[in-house]
This record gives structure tokens, C-alpha cells and sequence, in this order.
């Protein structure tokens, strides 16, 4: 069993860790695939969830991973990535805008609505 998975994820520890947030900023561009880089080192006294996703972040990782690796919540990492984001500690990509910044751009509304009707006929 790995270290993770011997956590704690009882509903005190969690409130803890995110200071009693909920929710990540309105403004982050976290989704279950956003691409995390990290952009600093570790620093003495740092919250230890922190440390750890700066270590899991050398190179892109995203944002379901990090949560795997650190064995808890997609909603709390989120909230511990916003922290590091306002500070400059890390960096947020989407996979489809990461190569060209400024790129992304939302589906074509016909085309959702054509896969939401074939969705409804299966």
C-alpha cells in the first residue's frame, strides 16, 4: 500500500488543509486535466501538501494526478493549486492551449447539442 493511501481524509483534516474553503478561486482554470507545472522549489515552513505538489509538479502533471498522488480530493487540490497559482509557485495550462497560449476555444454550440441528442438516443 502506498504512503497516500494511509492519509487521513477525515472531514477536520480536510477543512484544515484548505483553511475552511470550499472552493478554489472563481478565477483558476482548474479541471480534472489542466496541466501543472511547478515554478519554484519547496520552501522551509511551507504547508507540507504544498511541498509535495511542487515536488509532483517538476514536469506537467495534471490535475487528477497530483490528487492521486498526494490521496486526496479533486476539490481540495484544487484549493491547495489556487493557493500556489496566486503565489506564483506554480503554472496552469489547459492540454489544448498549452502549446499555443490564447488558442482554446469552446465547442461549437450545434455540435454539443448533436452530441447531447445522440447521447440521448443510445
Amino acid at each position: 500500500m502506498s504512503p497516500a493511501s494511509h492519509r487521513d481524509e477525515s472531514p477536520d483534516r480536510l477543512y484544515t488543509l484548505t483553511g475552511g474553503r470550499t472552493r478554489s478561486a472563481p478565477d483558476t482554470p482548474f479541471d480534472l486535466v489542466t496541466l501543472v507545472v511547478a515554478e519554484s522549489e519547496p520552501a522551509p515552513g511551507m504547508q507540507s501538501e504544498h511541498a509535495a505538489i511542487l515536488r509532483l509538479c517538476r514536469r506537467p502533471t495534471a490535475v487528477v494526478e497530483v490528487a492521486a498522488g498526494l490521496g486526496l480530493p479533486v476539490g481540495i487540490v484544487r484549493v491547495l493549486l489556487s493557493d500556489l497559482l496566486a503565489t506564483g509557485r506554480i503554472s496552469a495550462r489547459h492540454p489544448r492551449n498549452a502549446a499555443v497560449p490564447g488558442t482554446y476555444r469552446l465547442p461549437d454550440p450545434d455540435i454539443l447539442e448533436q452530441v447531447l441528442v445522440g447521447l440521448r438516443n443510445l
